[in-house]
């Protein structure tokens, strides 16, 4: 069964600080373009950890399945 809540990055958005993958523990992210955040392992997300989208600066990170309101923590600040 395919997973239906991951990060979605808006590359349009993000400025490749590398927050979100130096955040991510669980291994969604390829650590080998460290401060590129490529999902390559969507199926290691913790469903609703939101660890990745809240310490965004940008509020570049969406989530495909989102269903709790959650908004990126930093989306005002633009």
């Amino acid at each position: 069964m395919a997973k239906k809540w991951y990060p979605v990055i808006d590359y349009s958005t993000c400025n490749e600080c590398g927050a979100c993958v130096k955040k991510c523990s669980h291994g969604v992210y390829n650590k080998e373009k460290e401060l590129t955040p490529i999902v390559t392992n969507p199926e290691e997300c913790i469903d609703h950890c939101h660890g990745c989208g809240n310490i965004c600066p940008q509020g570049a990170i969406t989530y495909v399945g989102e269903d709790t309101g959650w908004v990126p923590t930093n989306l005002d600040k633009k």
